[in-house]
């Protein structure tokens, strides 16, 4: 059955953001050919409704297309603090009220302010445009910001860094839901990478290195190529021809986050690659992704996706299924 995707257009939308899911989920197809994905967007009302630039939308579809939905995408709309206070008009709870208890929430960019009004992100990790965070915060002590990361997957509720990172989470969603080669695919057909490396860290505004400063890059790019190997600290310093600690601050500085952190993600993607890609059996799986025992995978895997290699790859076969 075809998932269906709602993009709500909220008065003053972003239309960079609101292309986004339709870009990202209208391209993904199942190995026939067929849509993995319906997208629809939709307005309150079902009225046009005016964009932060110089034109309006008009759609076909009013709120009622939320009672459908299996995932609500709502892009930013001038929702952030120096924008309109009314983060949560009646209008748009009773329209959140429509979609039905399995619906997938997703916000990019301020449209987090929406979400924290209407209390779903209570107690749980969410993420905002960097330059917002410290303001949402205040706006919302009891969510647990991370304005490091460009997407969070909450499970049910997630949420988009600013702008592009809303599409960083889209082929996140791709690749929850149909795997790797599918969001691959996708990422290619739109000219995008497939995931890009760090957070939101690497785009707040810093003093920029001297340009003679050596980078990180060839050594994350060799790190790549041997991810079946244990990796230390001391040999990708040493690779970088760095001190430790000069490596760690520059790594940071270009990826936003350390290097340990990021090596772990980069074995569990290849892990799950490999988990769907292959039949492998999972100590091989295991070893081929640096985790060296399948005991040290289960524990990555489980921290991150909260499921099992075994469970991970029947997820992926049975969501596969046509």
């Amino acid at each position: 059955m075809v998932h269906r995707v709602a993009v709500l257009a909220l008065e003053g939308v972003y239309p960079f953001e609101l292309t986004i899911p339709v870009r990202i989920f209208g391209t993904a197809e199942g190995p026939d050919g067929a849509p993995l994905y319906e997208v629809v967007t939709c307005t309150l009302t079902g009225a046009p409704v005016t964009t932060s630039a110089d034109f309006a939308i008009t759609v076909t579809h009013g709120a009622e297309a939320l009672r459908t939905a299996d995932t609500l995408v709502i892009p930013p709309f001038a929702c952030g603090v120096e924008g309109p206070r009314e983060w949560l008009p009646a209008e748009l709870a009773a329209a959140l009220a429509l979609l039905p208890p399995h619906a997938r929430i997703v916000s990019i960019c301020t449209a987090s302010y929406v979400l924290a009004a209407a209390g779903l992100l209570d107690g749980r990790r969410a993420t905002t445009h960097w330059n917002e965070a410290r303001n949402f915060q205040q706006a919302f002590p009891e969510v647990e910001v991370d304005e490091n990361v460009l997407f969070v997957d909450d499970g049910q509720v997630l949420t988009a860094a600013g702008v592009a990172a809303g599409i960083d989470l889209c082929l996140h969603l791709v690749r929850r839901d149909h795997g790797s080669e599918v969001a691959n695919r996708v990422a290619r057909l739109c000219v995008v990478p497939p995931w890009r490396e760090g957070g939101q860290a690497q785009y707040i505004e810093r003093p920029m290195p001297e340009p003679e400063a050596a980078t990180t890059a060839a050594t994350r790019a060799w790190a790549l190529r041997h991810l079946d190997e244990p990796l230390s600290l001391a040999q990708l310093a040493e690779h970088a021809r760095m001190s430790v600690r000069t490596f760690c601050r520059r790594f940071v500085e270009e990826v936003g986050t350390p290097p340990g952190q990021w090596l772990a993600q980069r074995r569990v993607d290849h892990a799950r690659r490999l988990l769907e890609t292959t039949a492998l059996p999972v100590d091989q799986v295991a070893a081929q992704a640096g985790f060296g025992t399948s005991a040290s995978l289960r524990q990555h895997l489980s921290a991150t996706l909260g499921v099992s290699p075994t469970a991970y790859r029947q997820s992926f076969r049975a969501a596969a299924t046509p």
